[in-house]
């Protein structure tokens, strides 16, 4: 008698907090919405799809909700693809079973309740990376990556002229799943909405207010 397969173990997650919030005057992911900032949500959305959190941000930064902190490997504050690295290298030092490392930013509260099985669903190619899309749009920061990819990325990010998060996926598989947007009675709201200006915290409060 065939043993039953077990079931998939969900992926680990890396929350992408090392932008600057210029825009902002304070870092984006502890404004509030609500009752809870902005990386509060993120992470009551994420609970129930990973297997667990880590924030990719510097040593020392605010850490209210006690997430394990993981500071970019390559100095300057280059972009995404330096968290990205972080997590892959991260799996691989504490010798995990992932396959692959689960990144969203952490000015986007409303990450989809269906992320990570819609992402999973398409990764069917271990060394494809799978990006989410909506509204016709692609969100490579809300990404599955395979950490098979750590080396060349490593190697990428070696050149200072590799930055731009495209321009890697360029050199890989690539899946990408559309979401569709969600219909409320304040206007139609993308759920990859992210946070970079007051107006913008504005309509995600009014949008939160409404999903509540």
């Amino acid at each position: 008698m065939t043993a039953p397969a077990a079931p998939p173990s969900k992926p680990p997650c890396l929350i992408l907090a090392g932008g600057k919030s210029s825009r902002m005057g304070t870092d984006k992911a502890f404004l509030t919405i609500g009752d809870d900032t902005i990386l509060a949500h993120v992470v009551r959305r994420l609970l129930p799809q990973v297997s667990e959190i880590t924030l990719n941000a510097p040593m020392g930064f605010p850490n209210p909700l006690g997430l394990r902190l993981l500071p970019d490997p390559v100095p300057g504050q280059i972009g995404p693809l330096a968290g990205v690295l972080a997590g892959l290298r991260d799996i691989q030092a504490r010798s995990l079973e992932a396959t692959h490392l689960l990144t969203v930013p952490s000015d986007s509260p409303f990450v989809p309740a269906d992320l990570v099985p819609r992402l999973e669903a398409e990764a069917g190619d271990p060394n494809a990376i799978v990006i989410a899309a909506s509204d016709g749009r692609d969100h490579p920061v809300f990404g599955l990556w395979p950490v098979s990819i750590a080396g060349d990325l490593e190697t990428w990010l070696s050149d200072p002229d590799n930055r731009r998060i495209m321009g890697f996926l360029e050199r890989h598989r690539m899946e990408t799943v559309e979401f569709q947007m969600v219909e409320t009675r304040q206007g139609v709201l993308d759920p990859f909405f992210n946070i970079n200006t007051p107006e913008d915290l504005q309509e995600a409060r009014r949008f939160a207010e409404e999903l509540s």
